[in-house]
């Protein structure tokens, strides 16, 4: 008999969200059987689906941190796409706007569900800080790991100013004040809005 598994199971064997599943669900790509109003998954198929041959395809990564900056945006992934055009590949393009510092953002969880199905062979980005602003060695093993090779293009041509820094560090302020009582807060609360009126 078919062994069949729950959404949870088939999500933990996978690497991916129960939402990424029924997402799938819903496009077609991967359908699971229906026991009464439950889904169930096929592991022979889900094995079958980590098995697949790797696409020879890439993924070209922008990130800026405000929406102030989308033109910025759209220029760092059209040098990349320029870069890759030279292998001749399919390419995705994944996008953030939001801080180097934010955990949960939509394009980089994008690019390791690409990663871990097995999509991509390669990540572009133009400099490091572009995936993320801190960890970036973790994030490269952690690709590697998955068979996938982070390039960093390093194209100065798109390094913002000092005012994206200063947002990230404001970021890291706010969290740590929602944290801290009494003299403590006030010190660094009065030193956040220094930063932002500075940074205005």
């Amino acid at each position: 008999m078919e062994r069949l598994l729950t959404i949870r199971e088939a999500s933990k064997v996978l690497g991916v969200s129960q939402s990424t599943l029924r997402r799938w669900d819903r496009e077609g790509r991967l359908k699971p059987v229906r026991v009464g109003k439950h889904r169930r998954y096929s592991y022979q198929a889900l094995m079958e689906l980590i098995g697949q041959k790797k696409e020879s395809a890439v993924a070209v990564y922008a990130r800026v941190s405000s929406r102030d900056q989308l033109e910025d945006l759209e220029r760092q992934i059209e040098y990349l796409k320029s870069v890759v055009q030279e292998e001749g590949v399919k390419i995705y393009e994944v996008k953030d706007v939001a801080s180097g510092i934010k955990e949960g953002r939509k394009g980089l969880l994008k690019l390791i569900e690409l990663a871990s199905l097995g999509k991509i062979r390669k990540i572009y980005i133009t400099y490091p800080d572009r995936l993320t602003r801190f960890g970036y060695d973790y994030f490269v093993e952690f690709f590697k790991a998955l068979g996938v090779q982070v390039v960093s293009v390093q194209g100065k041509e798109f390094k913002e100013p000092e005012k994206e820094l200063v947002e990230d560090l404001i970021s890291i302020l706010t969290s740590f004040a929602g944290k801290l009582h009494g003299m403590q807060a006030s010190v660094v609360k009065r030193a956040l809005k220094e930063l932002k009126h500075a940074n205005a």
